[in-house]
């Protein structure tokens, strides 16, 4: 993806330009300023941490808070840091910033949705999904892989996982929608899509918290429910709590999946030689190298471009640069996993590289939650994909597909997609 020539000198950061192909301006910092102070369109300032080795150590340092309250100056109340939203409709107290002893207890509490025995029974419902999705536009040809596809399909399933019901999750599917459209633009529309989601998390939580005390949902395995069983049994879960928490799960598991399928699917359609070897191996039934294709995928062109926030709470030396008190530190996972000194050829896209320890759903104790999910959903969807839609190519150059803005995650706008109808193939062939 990074053919461009390296920047001579200080490369702009946050331009259109740069969110096209942030690799060469990444390649220059990690080489110069593999810490490298900056002001974010936002107008913070920040460290950003570009190295592998550091940003590995960053992301498990407890010395770097995820408390935006450490913040040296007052940016987290007027929502410049954080999620967008999420401080005036009172859903801060979440896995992405707090931390221990409460980042302890909340995740232990969430952990038991993403056990490996949860992700796998859940697997026939994504595959469902994913068939359903691509059923509803495999006759016509062509379709916008985002919005058709990559988008909706994490929208459901987490909505199924979190227990909303079947007829409320088109309500969801639209305000997710304006959180992503307005990821990059006024902050205004995604406050707006967030209240409504707070609104309706809190009446959700109310009426499920009714429905149980009837004992009517004593079998409901979903995950809000479950919350307010912990909470009911003396774990002290607030309402606020559980809100915020099926807040976050809905924000991080829908927009890591939709960028994670986007990039994967866009990375793959510019790559044939590495497209068609996938091909011929789901072809002979390897599940193998799409397995492996994931891992390298999100390595290579990941969902997450930059961590979300830290701040530190004494002074902290990272990468030979000293720290301040309250200073933000974004470690930029997109530069550490094409970092030279931890990855062969790391601008190479490799489906079956071995070594392949990325940071792309983070380290430490803050490591996604809901990575077992996001790489089954990612597994299913491109699988099935190139299964049913064989000849599946991009419909326009590649430079004509636009990212979209925004500071921590990465990806497209749109996927336009074209393919020959008559090679298309029904469901029930997937995974």
């Amino acid at each position: 993806m990074s053919d461009q020539p390296r920047p001579a000198c200080s490369p702009t950061l946050f331009s259109w330009e740069f969110a096209a192909d942030p690799y060469p301006a990444y390649a220059w910092l990690r080489e110069h300023e593999p810490v490298h102070r900056t002001t974010l369109p936002s107008g913070v300032e920040a460290w950003l941490v570009t190295r592998y080795a550091d940003a590995r150590a960053a992301l498990a340092d407890p010395r770097l808070s995820k408390n935006p309250a450490h913040h040296s100056e007052a940016a987290h109340a007027k929502g410049k840091v954080g999620i967008p939203g999420e401080h005036s409709a009172d859903l801060v107290t979440h896995l992405l910033n707090i931390d221990p002893p409460d980042h302890t207890r909340l995740r232990r509490l969430v952990s038991k949705a993403f056990t490996p025995r949860r992700v796998a029974a859940f697997a026939p419902r994504v595959q469902e999904l994913t068939d359903r999705l691509i059923d509803g536009f495999g006759s016509r040809g062509q379709a916008d892989l985002i919005h058709e596809f990559a988008f909706p399909l994490p929208i459901y399933a987490i909505c199924d996982l979190l227990g909303v019901p079947r007829e409320d999750q088109d309500d969801f599917r639209d305000w997710a929608g304006m959180m992503i459209r307005h990821g990059g633009g006024p902050r205004g529309g995604v406050a707006r899509a967030v209240k409504r989601i707070r609104a309706y998390l809190a009446d959700l939580i109310h009426r499920k918290r009714e429905s149980l005390g009837r004992g009517d949902g004593e079998q409901s395995v979903d995950l809000i429910s479950g919350l307010i069983r912990a909470s009911d049994h003396g774990e002290h879960l607030t309402e606020n709590e559980a809100a915020a928490m099926a807040f976050i799960l809905l924000f991080a598991g829908f927009e890591t999946t939709v960028n994670l399928i986007g990039n994967g699917v866009y990375a793959l359609l510019r790559d044939p030689v590495q497209c068609d070897r996938l091909r011929r191996a789901l072809k002979e039934g390897d599940e193998g190298l799409l397995a492996t294709g994931v891992e390298e995928l999100l390595r290579y062109d990941g969902p997450v471009e930059i961590a979300t926030w830290r701040f530190a709470t004494e002074p902290v030396v990272i990468g030979g640069q000293r720290v301040a008190v309250g200073d933000p530190v974004l470690v930029v996972l997109a530069a550490a996993d094409r970092d030279p000194e931890r990855f062969e050829a790391p601008d190479v896209l490799d489906l079956s590289r071995a070594d392949n320890q990325h940071l792309g759903y983070g380290h430490g104790i803050h490591y996604c939650l809901g990575a077992p999910l996001a790489r089954l959903e990612a597994r299913t969807a491109l699988g099935t994909l190139l299964r049913r839609l064989p000849d599946l190519r991009l419909a326009v150059e590649p430079q004509e597909v636009r990212r979209r803005g925004g500071l921590i995650m990465r990806g497209l706008r749109e996927l336009p997609v074209t393919w020959d109808p008559s090679t298309a193939t029904g469901g029930g062939t997937g995974s």
